[in-house]
């Protein structure tokens, strides 16, 4: 299921090229501060994967409610 959520995530990511040839800027629209940038594209895509995976991680352990992509919801829900 987390697989499946980091792969939907991944798939509305984002990317441009910056000026001056700088590299390239990637973003997950929805994932509040999940961006990153690099010198290529592949670097970025690399990038934007280990800041999703932290702040996935990130926001379980604080308990945030993590957006529901493509019908997958990863939050913990409590059991009663």
């Amino acid at each position: 299921m987390l697989t499946a959520f980091i792969n939907a995530a991944m798939h509305k990511a984002h990317y441009e090229v910056l000026s001056d040839n700088e590299g390239y800027f990637g973003k997950i629209e929805g994932l509040h501060g999940v961006w990153a940038n690099a010198h290529t594209l592949e670097d970025c895509r690399e990038e934007l994967r280990e800041v999703l995976e932290e702040w996935i991680i990130l926001g379980v352990k604080r308990g945030h409610n993590i957006p529901i992509i493509n019908g997958i919801d990863i939050n913990i829900k409590e059991v009663v």
